[in-house]
Formats: C-alpha cells, structure tokens, sequence
C-alpha cells in the first residue's frame, strides 16, 4: 500500500455514493452540539462532575484538550487516569448496582445513575473520522465503538483507530484497530497494532465498514484489514484522548499543557439498499 507520507491526508467529500449521511459532526459551530455528542467519559462509574470533557473549537475543529488542573476522571477503578471524552449514547442501572457500558473490569459499580440516551447507536455502516493524533509518549487518540450494553451481552468493542503518542513518527505510525470481546461470548479478541507510511500527527482519515459478516478497516481510503467477526446490535461512538501516566515521559511532562487531539470530523452512514 501507499500512503500519503508527510502532511494532511485530504477530507472526504460528505456524500459518498451508494450510502446515506445519518451521523454527521463537522465541528463548524462554537458550542457542542449536543444533539449528537454527551460530554462525559462513562459517568456511570464515576460522575458527570468528574469525567466532564475539555475542549474547545477552532478554524472548524474539535479540539479535545488534558489540562494541567484535570483531575481523573476515576481515581477508584482507573487510577491517576485522565481523560476527555465525547459519546453518543449512555446507559445505567441502579445506584450500586453492575449494570453499565463497557465494563473493563469485574468489581465496577454505578456511583451515578445515568439516564438512558440513544443520540446514535447504529447497528452496521461505515463510520469515518478525520483527526490529527498527540505526538507524545503517554497521550493515546482514539475513536472506538462500544455496545449500548442494556444487554450485558452486548459489551464489544470495535476499534477504529488507537494511536499511542509513542508510536508516531515522521515516517511511520503504528496504528491500533481490531476488535474486543470484554462480556460477548461471540467474540473473539482480535487486535492489531500495525505499522503504516504515515506520521499520525498530522490529519488522516480513520474507517470501518461493520456489516453483518465483517468489518472492513481503513486508513486514508485504502483497505488495512479485514476482520470476519462482526456485532449485530447498536453500538455507540467514543471519541477521546487519554493521558496514561506510565507512560509519559520527560519530554511529555515538560511539554506545555493543554495537550490537545484535533478532530476535523466524524461521519456515519448506511447502505442504501
């Protein structure tokens, strides 16, 4: 394959032929629109209060910040973790109860009841997204696909892309996508970490298209892997940038804050049949 291997990666033209727009965020506005995005990072583990997203927007891009004052969004299951994050659906049971999405492990329990919102939580399509990753080791850029998980089955991941700032460089990239089972009994871990011609901190553009016998992934239009697993209920969209503090270093500490992922858009469409 051959890409594109210094500087942005073009946008895509919305309309794309043979598929309808049903999830479009272009990020032209001031304020979020909350129509398609709630602000918060699984608040049912911790609260809305503590897992609120920093971000601001500029020259029509997201631009989703770790602060110097951000605190961790979940001291008690995820430790000094930070994070700033945008989703498009949430769900959980009782106070003190299990019952929430993604959960990444066994002893999590709801501290805030959240009501049930479903913005988009597709079953299927072609989902894309334009972004430019943080080039610094411990900051991770991510766009992944959970199930809505009313049905604790329907737990899943589908990753579109996770970039670690440690694995980008002028020349190459190495890319994170695949899939994740966390409580399917149908799937199975399939995760790939794959070098590309690319250096991940300027835009390129980030695909999946989730059918019901695969998922086909992408990077800047071209075909990187095809997995023949697939997920047969809604699924919602995480948007988010982490600070892992394992991972940073001198240089990533003596970087000036705020650390900052762009996002020039994100789209989902459907097949018209």
């Amino acid at each position: 394959m051959r890409f594109q291997t210094t500087g942005d990666f073009p946008a895509n033209q919305k309309e794309k032929s043979g598929w309808k727009l049903e999830f479009s965020d272009d990020f032209e506005q001031t304020t979020l629109d909350t129509r398609n995005w709630l602000p918060y990072y699984l608040p049912q583990w911790s609260s809305r209060a503590n897992t609120e997203a920093r971000y601001t927007f500029q020259n029509g891009r997201l631009q989703l910040h770790i602060e110097e004052d951000q605190q961790p969004w979940s001291r008690e299951y995820n430790g000094e973790i930070r994070v700033s994050n945008l989703q498009t659906g949430c769900f959980s049971g009782p106070l003190g109860s299990q019952a929430g999405q993604h959960s990444f492990r066994s002893d999590l329990v709801v501290r805030e009841v959240q009501p049930a919102v479903r913005l988009f939580t597709p079953t299927y399509g072609f989902i894309e997204v334009r972004l430019k990753a943080v080039p610094l080791p411990g900051y991770l850029s991510a766009l992944w696909m959970i199930g809505f998980e009313d049905d604790p089955a329907h737990s899943a991941e589908i990753c579109i892309c996770e970039i670690k700032g440690e694995n980008v460089g002028s020349q190459t990239s190495r890319i994170g996508y695949g899939v994740h089972p966390f409580n399917d009994p149908h799937i199975q871990d399939e995760f790939y970490e794959d070098l590309f011609d690319i250096d991940a901190s300027y835009f390129h553009v980030y695909a999946v298209d989730w059918m019901p016998d695969r998922i086909d992934f992408f990077i800047d239009n071209q075909k990187v892997k095809t997995i023949t697993q697939t997920l047969n209920y809604p699924m919602q969209l995480m948007l988010n940038l982490y600070e892992i503090p394992d991972a940073l270093t001198t240089a990533s500490r003596e970087t000036p804050f705020p650390k900052t992922m762009e996002v020039d858009y994100v789209r989902g469409y459907q097949k018209i049949t």
